[in-house]
């Protein structure tokens, strides 16, 4: 299921007297966040004046946070994304759970949760039954509007296999 906004990241410092913040990123990428002109923090829409990667993590200087103190202020805050600026192409982790999943015609579950790996993400299917790379030799469609995943099963994806 689609959602109106995507959790991007968390603002864990300040950096520098005039306001920038410091994001942990939660996006594929730090540089991903650098192609957005707004953000939304606490049902509060920001403009992005500038966004920089500093290794693993963003500086976000937003418009109206102009002091140490205003940024202090935004410290442990969540950083969204609105749905509507990226492309629907793109799809997050969190839109997957509760998908139905589909092999060979027939219904094997609903994805309850997504693990990341440095390698690739799995789908957990109804909480371990199956557990399902996420590469396109066993994903061969997901279509969030109809809330729905194709896939292709091999030996030891199902966890009741021995």
């Amino acid at each position: 299921m689609r959602k109106n906004f995507i959790d991007a990241g968390e603002i864990v410092t300040t950096h520098g007297v005039r306001g920038e913040v410091k994001v942990l990123t939660w996006l594929d990428s730090p540089e991903m966040l650098c192609e957005f002109e707004r953000c939304c923090i606490d049902a509060v829409e920001y403009k992005v004046e500038s966004c920089r990667v500093q290794k693993t993590c963003n500086l976000l200087k937003l418009q109206g946070v102009d002091s140490m103190e205003s940024a202090q202020a935004m410290r442990g805050k969540i950083v969204r994304l609105y749905r509507e600026d990226i492309s629907n192409d793109v799809i997050f982790g969190d839109e997957l759970i509760g998908v139905e999943v589909f092999s060979e015609g027939k219904k094997i579950g609903v994805i309850t949760e997504v693990l990341d790996y440095p390698g690739n993400s799995v789908y957990v299917i109804d909480k371990g039954a199956y557990m399902i790379p996420a590469v396109k030799e066993f994903i061969l469609s997901t279509d969030i509007d109809k809330n729905e995943m194709v896939v292709k099963l091999i030996e030891g994806m199902a966890s009741n296999e021995n």
